[in-house]
């Protein structure tokens, strides 16, 4: 059976330094995948060759049969490919309701005409206020982006990654500089995501990737070194050694 999503021997190299190498990796269609390792094993330049942000050295990414290796960023949105980054992408000076409904806005027909027909502009606001219900943010749709707590400005990127309507979505370190209850309510957000699409979640908090994923890849100088359920990676005596500590 063909791979919803995968790739085959993916390499990168940044001169004489391999940040990726040859990895081989198979995503379900839904669930989530927790990709970890240390500072520098490649977490984040690997999701950025397979959603087009840097060009592979070698190797093939496919997407549901396809080979879609090296695509342009906006081509692997179209197809469903979306993702969040670790610094917070948004419009800071448009409100919440705004920033979700231009990226729903340019999903629906990319014109981003003030008089749009008004059929298609009705469906896109219905579409923008379901994902701000869903993401527990209608209450904030009038305030500014900027005015919002951080943890706040983090689901809003969320919801505008799902303003793309996405059948994969990669979030990169998105609970990086939370409280501990933004983050509970970003992993519960997470968690019920993965329930309709594949999500593909970068993170170094370790509580919450062995709480929330299905499985989890551990990459090490660029290479796997491990894969397997939560369980499995926390008994694993290399990725202990490497990762998570002789002690955990």
């Amino acid at each position: 059976m063909t791979a919803f999503l995968c790739t085959e021997n993916l390499c990168r190299h940044f001169g004489g330094i391999t940040a990726t190498d040859c990895v081989c990796i198979e995503f379900d269609k839904n669930g989530l995948r927790s990709i970890i390792g240390p500072n520098g094993a490649g977490k984040t330049t690997f999701i950025n060759i397979i959603t087009g942000r840097i060009p592979a050295s070698s190797g093939k990414v496919f997407f549901q049969g396809a080979e879609i290796t090296n695509r342009p960023t906006h081509e692997l949105v179209k197809m469903g490919i979306c993702r969040t980054f670790q610094i917070t992408s948004i419009f800071h000076n448009l409100t919440v309701f705004e920033n979700v409904r231009i990226a729903k806005q340019v999903r629906a027909g990319g014109s981003l005409r003030f008089f749009a027909h008004r059929q298609s502009l009705k469906k896109v606001i219905g579409e923008t206020w379901t994902i701000l219900e869903r993401l527990g943010l209608r209450d904030l749709a009038d305030q500014p982006a900027k005015n919002l707590a951080y943890g706040d400005q983090r689901v809003l990127e969320v919801a505008i990654a799902l303003a793309g309507d996405p059948e994969v979505l990669f979030l990169d370190e998105p609970t990086a500089g939370m409280s501990p209850a933004e983050t509970k309510h970003i992993s519960e957000l997470i968690k019920g995501l993965s329930q309709e699409i594949s999500v593909i979640l970068v993170e170094h908090d370790m509580d919450l990737v062995m709480s929330i994923s299905d499985r989890i890849t551990v990459l090490h100088y660029g290479s796997i070194i491990a894969e397997g359920r939560p369980a499995e990676i926390k008994a694993n005596q290399l990725v202990r050694e490497a990762y998570l500590g002789k002690g955990a």
